[in-house]
């Protein structure tokens, strides 16, 4: 039965702002804190949809820009939609491509009425209004479309992330109008790059047209951890009590852990399963190169205390043999493990809030978790992010 998407908050932790809901799809009922996979063109890569759903996923997110340049939004739609096209029974998120476009177009012209650019694919010009951004979604037929923004880079001057606030007000006034399918929620993007006021103007202005969620865009895009989580909280603290929050790209174990305490509700990055097929591994106590030297004999799993398929089968040392023979069984078995690792984590998360245990749960993670040196994180970002524009 086709239905909107309703949030239902069920509990929040007593001493912080973390809470634990439900989202209601017409493709089931998806408990929150939620982490999604990444899928941009229709794939969660190296995995089948079976896969994911096995791995405890009911929800995934698809690009609507990735999708329009290939295979097409005609072709889908020909075919019955995102979820038949796909073979994915479960919800759908769908971006609407913006921060794609700027960080993947080799040009970009940007006016009022929206966002001339070319593919990173094969150069060919295209225009994406807001309402041809919703108008693409709504033909996808994702259960959670959102609004068309303009993501400013990190390190954007105040006048220019202030001219960028307008114009995705604007949109999203324009999104808002033209959004009509009736089983499909649309959410609006908090903005404001790394000034704690313009992000609190933002939230106010798009809080009065009254979007059934609200997400935060803009973050871990190159700052400091802390400054992520300080307006990760400042904006959750603006935010609607009633509706939910999505925290966009960000996906680290501890970052999930922490801007949960905040009160955000879904979260999604492609950096597990990205991270995996180049052999960084999730374990409790942190990320693990398995292509090192030092795992080579290891006749163990890469984590005792995973119950994952590959650390069910296989030892590190074949994991290690794997990725030394670049074979695609590597990139299989680690991101079963990567997104395995994810799904427990916040499984977790649900449970300790709901259990009124939420700042112990945090504080034994995080104590135990060695996080990667804060120094090489942020080159890494650096340098991804270079590759991503060309």
């Amino acid at each position: 039965m086709s239905r909107r998407p309703e949030f239902r908050l069920l509990t929040s932790d007593p001493a912080t702002k973390a809470r634990c809901g439900e989202l209601l799809t017409s493709h089931g009922i998806v408990r929150t804190p939620v982490f999604l996979p990444v899928g941009s063109a229709a794939i969660v890569k190296t995995l089948t949809p079976e896969d994911v759903r096995g791995l405890g996923y009911d929800m995934i997110l698809a690009n609507t820009y990735h999708l329009y340049l290939r295979p097409g939004i005609d072709i889908i739609e020909k075919l019955g939609g995102l979820h038949r096209f796909m073979g994915w029974d479960g919800a759908i998120l769908t971006d609407s491509g913006g921060y794609q476009i700027f960080s993947l177009s080799p040009l970009v012209k940007l006016s009022d009425e929206g966002i001339l650019f070319r593919s990173h694919i094969d150069g060919s010009e295209h225009f994406i209004s807001p309402e041809l951004a919703i108008a693409y979604q709504e033909r996808l037929g994702s259960d959670i479309a959102m609004a068309l923004d303009q993501c400013p880079p990190i390190d954007a001057p105040r006048e220019k992330v202030e001219e960028a606030l307008e114009r995705t007000y604007n949109w999203a006034k324009r999104c808002r109008v033209a959004h009509k399918r009736s089983d499909q929620a649309l959410y609006a993007i908090v903005q404001g790059g790394l000034f704690a006021e313009l992000r609190r103007e933002a939230a106010e202005t798009l809080i009065s047209l009254d979007y059934d969620g609200y997400a935060i865009g803009g973050l871990s895009l190159g700052e400091s951890k802390d400054m992520t989580y300080e307006l990760v909280d400042i904006s959750c603290s603006l935010l609607p009590w009633l509706k939910p929050r999505y925290l966009m790209g960000v996906g680290s174990p501890e970052d999930i852990v922490i801007a949960a305490g905040s009160g955000v509700d879904i979260f999604d990055s492609a950096l597990p399963t990205r991270i995996a097929r180049n052999g960084a591994l999730f374990t409790n106590d942190g990320r693990i190169d398995i292509t090192a030297s030092r795992f080579k004999e290891i006749d163990r799993p890469v984590s005792d205390d995973c119950s994952c398929y590959t650390c069910r089968h296989f030892s590190a040392a074949y994991l290690n043999h794997l990725f030394k023979c670049r074979d695609l069984l590597a990139y299989r078995l680690a991101t079963i493990h990567n997104l395995f690792f994810i799904n427990q984590l916040v499984t977790g998360l649900r449970q300790a809030i709901m259990g009124g245990s939420y700042s112990q749960f945090r504080d034994t993670f995080i104590k135990r978790y060695h996080q990667t040196d804060e120094e090489a994180r942020l080159e890494n970002k650096r340098e991804w992010l270079k590759k991503q524009k060309g």
